[in-house]
């Protein structure tokens, strides 16, 4: 009985087998780019539109406010941003793989506007999929956003904490969250953190870091984030009308960190909307009437959707205009093979880089 008889197969069907998945790995990195540029089309059509629906809301309370006094806010709103992605990339760097800071803020801040889409998990994918393309692990980009979120909790409840003898009598609703600032504290130790991250990395099946997370880069990280919520109080701070002290400006900024802390257990919600507001209504009605504070709150959301995108659009553009330099630099880190291996155009000294026809 011959060979095809007896296994009922033709002898062709494994080679053209062999030959089908031959083909699909040699797809799979269009079809993982292709997938990329879709879910970010998505993330920023969501982003756009979450805007969008507010403004008929915002644009009231906008309009009640001075002009000057508003653009100072964005600002520092801006600023703020800025300090809280020092804050990521400073993780990253010190998980091991160094980038520059173009190319980790085109991360962070892009990716980031997955928060927008319902379910906000997808900011991780965002950063995940957006740190592969560049040769960065995705478990490596993963880690970094579980670090930064569990830095900004501790961060908030530190801020928060300084507001406690006022929260304790008009909000003893919240102090529950204050149960998290010793758990959080302890965990920011380097080989608790290490160990967490092992234990993440472990249930994604990918290999444990290579060395253990420095206290230096903690202590950076901490203090990035301690100053983009100090920032946002500045912000909300040039919003209000009132005459406000020193204090009230530690409740503004306890205000909205700890919004920003309980919207990370709304994840179901577009960015935690609605639980954030109730948060800082709540407080900033402490140190001002609550139509004002209703205002202000309405008024912030919008700021902070607007400089989402702006900041994302500018450290994508940053990145464009400096794609060689940045390419460059992905190469010789890269941790994949089909990045490691693209070609670097080496340009001498004094010369123009020459321009081909694809």
């Amino acid at each position: 009985m011959s060979e095809q008889e007896s296994t009922g197969e033709p002898r062709a069907a494994k080679p053209r087998a062999s030959a089908t998945k031959a083909r699909l790995r040699a797809a799979m990195p269009r079809i993982l780019l292709v997938f990329r540029y879709v879910l970010l089309t998505a993330v920023i059509v969501f982003a756009v539109l979450y805007f969008v629906r507010q403004w008929n809301v915002i644009q009231p309370a906008l309009a009640a406010m001075n002009p000057w006094w508003v653009a100072a806010s964005f600002l520092v709103l801006l600023i703020g941003l800025g300090a809280n992605t020092m804050s990521w990339v400073t993780l990253l760097n010190g998980l091991g793989h160094v980038v520059p800071l173009p190319r980790g803020a085109q991360i962070m801040l892009v990716g980031q506007l997955g928060k927008y889409v319902p379910g906000s998990v997808w900011a991780y994918v965002m950063q995940m999929e957006l740190g592969r393309q560049y040769g960065i692990a995705r478990a490596r980009v993963l880690v970094t956003s579980l670090y930064a979120a569990g830095i900004g909790v501790v961060a908030s409840l530190l801020f928060g904490a300084l507001a406690l003898p006022s929260l304790a009598q008009s909000h003893p609703e919240l102090l529950w969250l204050f149960v998290l600032l010793p758990i959080g504290l302890v965990c920011l130790h380097p080989r608790i953190m290490t160990w967490l991250a092992d234990l993440a990395l472990k249930i994604f099946r990918r290999p444990p870091l290579e060395h253990e997370v420095r206290f230096a880069t903690i202590l950076k990280a901490v203090g990035w984030a301690l100053l983009s919520y100090g920032l946002y109080g500045v912000h909300l701070w040039l919003l209000s009308t009132g005459d406000l002290t020193a204090w009230d400006l530690v409740m503004l900024s306890a205000a909205l960190s700890l919004g920003f802390t309980l919207g990370l257990f709304a994840f179901i919600l577009p960015s935690g909307v609605g639980v954030r507001e109730a948060v800082m209504i709540g407080m900033l009605s402490l140190v001002m009437p609550v139509g004002e504070a209703s205002a202000i709150s309405l008024v912030s959301r919008g700021m902070f959707t607007a400089g989402d995108l702006l900041t994302a659009g500018a450290a994508a553009l940053v990145a464009f205009l400096m794609r060689r330099s940045l390419h460059r630099d992905d190469v010789r880190s890269a941790e994949y093979v089909d990045v490691a291996s693209q070609p670097v155009q080496i340009i001498p000294p004094g010369t123009k880089p020459a321009h081909h026809r694809s």
